[in-house]
C-alpha cells in the first residue's frame, strides 16, 4: 500500500478539535496513548536506506509496521508501507530480535483518530508539539487542508523521529515520552 501524507503544527490541541469537526471530521477514536519503538540492524542499514521496521502499542493491541523509502514529492510524505495487527507484543520483539533488529528509537503519543470521508486524520500530542497528520489521497488532502485555512508553507514533510530529533535540546531525559533508546534498552521488551 501506498501511504500519502503531511502533518502540520497545531498550537493547541483542543482549537485543532473543534476546528476539525468544523470542517465535518467525525473522531473514530478518542484520545489515546501509543509507545512506537523502530527497529533497525546493528548497522544502521534500515535507517542508511531510509527504511523503518516499527511496533507500535496501543493498550493491548500491537501494530507490526514496514515502510520503505520515501518517494520524491516536494509537499507529501509518501512510501509504500505494509503492517499488521500482532497478538503479542513482546513476541514480535523476541522474533525481530531473532532476525537481528534492535530497538533504535522510542516514542510516545496521544492521538485521536478522525475522519472525513476516505481521509485518516490524527490529531498527534507529543512532547515535542501538536500536530495534524492527514492520511489520503493527495487532491482530498489540498482540499481539506485548504478548508481548515492551512497553507502548504505550513506542510511538514518530515516523520516524527526527525521532528523530535530536530527539537530544541533533543537529548531527552529518561522521564521524557520521546526518548532514544539504545539496543539495549527495555524498548522491545513486552512491557511496551
Amino acid at each position: 500500500m501506498l501511504e500519502i501524507e503531511v502533518k502540520v503544527r497545531v498550537a493547541d490541541p483542543a482549537v485543532a478539535r473543534v476546528g476539525l469537526r468544523e470542517a465535518g471530521a467525525v473522531e473514530t477514536r478518542p484520545r489515546h496513548r501509543e509507545v512506537n519503538v523502530l527497529y533497525d540492524f546493528r548497522d544502521r542499514s534500515l535507517t542508511a536506506e531510509r527504511r523503518a521496521v516499527r511496533l507500535r502499542v496501543v493498550g493491548k493491541k500491537a501494530t507490526l509496521t514496514y515502510k520503505g523509502p520515501p518517494l520524491k514529492s516536494r509537499r507529501f510524505k509518501i512510501r509504500e508501507e505494509f503492517e499488521t495487527e500482532v497478538k503479542r507484543a513482546g513476541a514480535a520483539a523476541k522474533i525481530l530480535a531473532a532476525l537481528g533488529l534492535v530497538p533504535v528509537f522510542r516514542y510516545e503519543k496521544r492521538r485521536t483518530l478522525f475522519k472525513k470521508g476516505p481521509l485518516s486524520i490524527c490529531l498527534d500530542e507529543l512532547a515535542v508539539g501538536t500536530f495534524l497528520e492527514i492520511e489520503g489521497e493527495r487532491p482530498k488532502i489540498v482540499r481539506f487542508l485548504k478548508s481548515l485555512g492551512i497553507a502548504p508553507k505550513d506542510w511538514l514533510r518530515q516523520d516524527y523521529i526527525q521532528l523530535i530529533t530536530a527539537a530544541p535540546g533533543a537529548e531527552p531525559g529518561p522521564g521524557h515520552s520521546d526518548s532514544l533508546s539504545s539496543p539495549d534498552s527495555s524498548a522491545g521488551k513486552s512491557s511496551v
